[in-house]
């Protein structure tokens, strides 16, 4: 899909303050305090700054604990870097066995998701987890990070379908402390119904791989009936969200709960089939919801096709008014990595496969 790449005004409720700040960023100049984009009304209060430029398409953003430094994926590359809040990053690996393109066709997979150990401190626990997919599925591996660099490579979890597409790939640790991961059906429809496939399901497991204690059926399966989930995020009461790229129809917001069906590929969107449950927002499939964040009580989603990061209000979503109540923030790029900053009403926000190379942006959220 062709973009100008051009900044979209919403005259309504959001406007570029500086149009000299806004070309000097699409030129690649990238100064750390330049506001792009102000809103006018309290709830809409946004800034959005360049603050690191020279990317190739960032696919994960993940804070170390401590809050003073993430580390990013690159999704073709393969590389590994830490990003601190100063603006300053360090190549710190590469994670080896990676594989973007499958035999055969063209379909992309590459390097996806980044969660470090919740009681990381690069000493005593050094343990990273990604997810990727190699030539023939997709995995999730430990690797170890001393702070500087990573070494070690442990496969956690094999044994997903890698397809044409459709990878999934989001993964992180919960306020319960096991790691879910967002597995995508792999074009394989069929898989997101089978419970006993990895394919097509939210995930929750075990750092060492193992299916987590008081999952619903008794193996790796959270959640199931999902067609491609890329974002997943805990908002202040340990509520899971997800959004989800559909096919033909809808694209989805979903409040994730244990052992619910979600409906692919019976449904997309608004389900009425008794046992399966309907999304708290939808857009257009044309939008490509990828990535979700929690900043208080709203959830902020970024878009790959749409060029929009979103807000939806965590109240409205749990009444069933999402959609009338979700609002473009900016656009502009497609975006797709996305990741609260700790202790701050601040996201990270990355651009997805520029001509002109990539950026992470800073998100100030009033």
């Amino acid at each position: 899909m062709a973009h100008s790449g051009r900044w979209v005004r919403y005259s309504s409720r959001f406007c570029i303050t500086s149009l000299t700040a806004a070309a000097a960023l699409l030129a690649g100049a990238v100064p750390s305090t330049t506001a792009l984009g102000k809103g006018v009304a309290e709830r809409a209060a946004v800034d959005v700054a360049g603050f690191s430029s020279g990317w190739s398409n960032p696919w994960a953003i993940s804070f170390l604990p401590g809050g003073r430094s993430a580390l990013v994926t690159e999704n073709e590359t393969a590389r590994v870097y830490r990003l601190r809040t100063d603006g300053t990053r360090t190549l710190v690996g590469k994670v080896p066995k990676v594989a973007v393109f499958q035999p055969g066709d063209q379909a992309k997979g590459g390097l996806l998701g980044v969660a470090p150990s919740p009681t990381w401190d690069g000493r005593k626990d050094k343990h990273v987890f990604f997810m990727h997919t190699t030539a023939s599925g997709s995995r999730v591996v430990r690797m170890n990070f001393d702070g500087r660099s990573l070494s070690g490579y442990t496969v956690v979890l094999g044994g997903l379908k890698r397809g044409s597409n459709h990878h999934g790939g989001k993964i992180a640790f919960g306020p319960d402390k096991y790691l879910y991961v967002a597995t995508g059906e792999a074009t394989h429809a069929r898989l997101a119904q089978d419970k006993n496939s990895l394919n097509g399901k939210i995930l929750r497991i075990t750092r060492s791989g193992k299916p987590a204690p008081g999952n619903p059926f008794g193996n790796h399966v959270y959640s199931y009936g999902h067609r491609n989930p890329q974002g997943l995020a805990w908002d202040r009461k340990g509520r899971l969200w997800s959004v989800e790229i559909g096919q033909e129809a809808k694209d989805e917001l979903n409040l994730i709960e244990r052992g619910a069906n979600y409906g692919w590929p019976t449904c997309e969107g608004t389900c009425a089939v008794k046992g399966m449950t309907s999304p708290r927002a939808t857009w257009n499939h044309t939008t490509a919801p990828a990535q979700i964040a929690v900043v208080g009580d709203d959830l902020y989603v970024s878009s790959l096709r749409g060029y929009q990061l979103w807000r939806v209000p965590v109240a409205a979503a749990l009444q069933g008014t999402g959609d009338s109540a979700k609002t473009k923030v900016f656009s502009g790029y497609a975006l797709r990595a996305l990741t609260k900053v700790p202790g701050r009403n601040e996201l990270w926000l990355g651009t997805a496969r520029q001509a002109d190379g990539d950026r992470i942006l800073r998100v100030t959220v009033g």
